[in-house]
């Protein structure tokens, strides 16, 4: 996401974002579910647990801690890693809300009787995958 792009949007979107750019990759996801699990884990036990190279690990972990999703702590030459929740928190108060939202608009749709909703739906299925009939006669034909 370039800067210049930001500045169309509010702060918050550009945080979710963030975030959902950050758990964009399954191996990620998967070093967020492990610290989820058990917090306060080392690189090299998050390794034992996902089979791929530790510069790899250490690529996302690094992508992790850019997004503000991780708790960094050194301990000697350990340094242990563990969720921020605050950020978790932010993205599940979204995701809440959006899903909140979704579900008063399926609502509404729900009181269109049943004969003009499936109409809609019928077109809206048309328009969604741009289907050209060319060879289909009109009324007219």
């Amino acid at each position: 996401m370039g800067t210049t792009k930001r500045q169309y949007f509010d702060r918050e979107t550009n945080a979710i974002a963030e975030i959902c750019k950050a758990l964009g990759h399954p191996t990620r996801m998967q070093i967020m579910t492990l610290l989820w699990k058990e917090n306060n884990r080392t690189c090299g036990e998050i390794v034992a647990q996902i089979p791929l190279a530790q510069s790899t690990i250490s690529k996302h972990l690094s992508e992790l801690k850019k997004a503000e999703l991780l708790n960094i702590k050194n301990e000697g030459k350990k340094t242990i890693y563990s969720i921020e929740v605050h950020k978790i928190q932010v993205l599940k108060k979204y995701f809440s809300n959006y899903l909140s939202n979704k579900t008063d608009l399926n609502e509404k749709e729900s009181m269109v009787p049943d004969s003009v909703s499936k109409k809609k739906k019928e077109n809206n299925n048309l328009k969604q995958f741009n289907y050209q009939f060319p060879d289909k006669k009109t009324k007219t034909d």
